[in-house]
């Protein structure tokens, strides 16, 4: 434990001496945060109004208003001479690296438990961290700031505002606190970050008083994605492609065949319109970041995520339009194309305006193994991320992939009633329809789940092709089944006014497609 110095008398900024650099621990800095309040009665008992110290190995500046007096804000400034000061209104001192602004507020909390006297004491600590705490993370300028007003200073309406000098422009800044008990443990909660990267400067603005830093996130390896050059380059090429051919079966779909289009095409049409979205807005995603517009970047992050949870939901009304028109069937729903749409853009929106108010899109930087950095707008939360994205794939998967497999048992049973087909022309219509279904309930999405281990990389490019050409992948289909002008594929449903009924399924249709 180290060992706190006999307080020495207030001396000048020109005196303080460079406080030492061992490593401050959590029990060291308590006991010199006491020291300096029982310094600060003392000031307030002689009359003084601000003093300069050094504590240890911390360097400081006390403050007292005088009872009687009316409160005012201060702000106080650590500058390149290793002196802290009280800065006026109208200062513009240019060699601090680190100022605060004490508000009235809190002056004010102050003077009611400390009988008319509002109090403030400033430490500054050198190598003050956890060593298993912050593995991933650096303290910016290896300064932490300690600062008591011997009061509950919390829950403040006018915050406080520390401004840190940041030299580091590639990593991300996080404003911290630590409450002084216990382990060093580094929270955010009720401090805000901004970062001004014009003037290199790093604001944080809390609602409390206690032990404060800035953590800096470099892009590490927690963010290093492998092969993400190549990996991003087939996502390219592949969403361009699909996005052309989608829009090729959107305009064959508005303008010649609307009139005569089913449920299910109308269906499917509504997956690639979710999907042409979902293209659109992944290409266009690392050039808006790169910008660093910070109100671009949370919209195209929120119109990236809203299209790739719709496209999720699409894939479900897929599945349960299958379900409900070859399981079920002679089920009658009332403005059944009208309900399935609302829900499969409608459901999407409050998760994403949830996530858009607590201002988690931002820009994610991801590292590739040869050091290139590559910026993205997106969530930065990952329980965030895998509560809402992996968890609700995970229900859609499970109900699609349970449907995906009664609809394949049923088909596989009635062709081994009738047997007319030849061995090999059975298996052909088999896989076909393997694949559709595989494509018409996104189980292409699944792939992920196996991105661990020795899997990591291949999974990755299963992923990245199936996914990224899927949308090529449903125009073949979608020109497949209607290349037949006849229309032999048809969900058939009766339809009289805004009443569906799904009937009975003749197996014929489904067959006639693969042949």
């Amino acid at each position: 434990m180290l060992r706190i110095a006999p307080e020495p008398e207030p001396v000048t900024s020109d005196q303080v001496q460079e406080p030492a650099t061992e490593l401050a621990t959590g029990e060291s800095i308590m006991d010199t945060l006491d020291n300096l309040e029982s310094k600060m009665e003392e000031m307030g008992k002689s009359n003084k109004s601000n003093a300069m110290i050094v504590m240890g190995d911390a360097v400081g500046l006390l403050h007292v208003q005088a009872k009687n007096t009316d409160a005012k804000e201060i702000n106080m400034c650590y500058s390149s001479n290793h002196a802290m000061q009280i800065m006026s209104q109208s200062d513009k001192n240019t060699n601090c690296s680190w100022s605060i602004k004490i508000s009235k507020e809190a002056f004010d909390k102050s003077r009611l438990e400390n009988n008319g006297s509002a109090f403030v004491g400033v430490l500054r600590f050198k190598n003050m961290r956890n060593e298993e705490e912050t593995k991933n993370q650096t303290v910016l300028n290896n300064e932490v700031y300690g600062i008591t007003m011997r009061a509950n200073i919390s829950s403040l309406t006018d915050n406080i505002e520390m401004f840190f000098t940041n030299n580091d422009k590639n990593s991300k800044a996080s404003c911290s606190s630590w409450d002084g008990k216990g382990e060093l443990n580094w929270t955010t909660f009720g401090c805000v970050t901004e970062t001004n990267k014009q003037s290199n400067t790093i604001k944080c603005s809390c609602s409390h008083l206690t032990f404060f830093a800035v953590l800096m996130s470099p892009p590490d390896a927690r963010n290093t994605v492998p092969d993400l050059e190549p990996l991003t380059f087939i996502t390219s090429i592949g969403c361009g492609i699909s996005m052309f051919f989608m829009a090729v079966a959107l305009f064959m779909h508005f303008l010649l065949r609307k009139a005569k289009s089913n449920q299910a095409t109308k269906i499917l049409m509504n997956m690639f319109v979710a999907l042409c979205l979902l293209n659109a807005s992944f290409l266009s995603n690392e050039s808006i970041a790169n910008t660093e517009d910070n109100a671009a970047c949370v919209f195209i992050a929120l119109v990236l995520h809203y299209s790739m949870l719709a496209s999720f939901t699409w894939f479900f009304i897929q599945a349960l339009h299958m379900y409900l028109w070859l399981i079920r069937q002679n089920v009658t729903i009332t403005n059944y194309m009208r309900k399935i749409t609302v829900l499969g853009w409608a459901f999407p929106a409050p998760i994403v305006i949830a996530i858009a108010s607590v201002g988690e899109y931002k820009t994610l930087i991801l590292k590739t193994t040869s050091g290139k950095i590559s910026r993205m707008c997106w969530i930065t939360n990952p329980f965030i991320h895998y509560a809402v994205n992996i968890g609700y794939y995970a229900l859609v998967f499970i109900f699609t992939t349970g449907i995906f497999i009664t609809i394949l048992t049923r088909i596989v049973q009635a062709r081994r009633l009738r047997a007319t087909d030849s061995k090999r022309k059975t298996f052909r219509k088999q896989l076909m329809m393997v694949l559709s279904l595989f494509l018409l309930f996104g189980l292409t999405w699944s792939v992920a789940f196996f991105s661990y281990g020795p899997m990591l990389i291949p999974s990755y490019y299963i992923f990245t092709v199936l996914n990224s050409l899927q949308g090529f992948f449903l125009f073949l289909y979608y020109y497949h089944i209607h290349k037949d002008l006849a229309g032999h594929f048809s969900d058939d449903p009766r339809s009289s006014g805004s009443t569906t009924t799904m009937v009975p399924p003749n197996m014929n249709g489904l067959e006639n497609v693969y042949k």
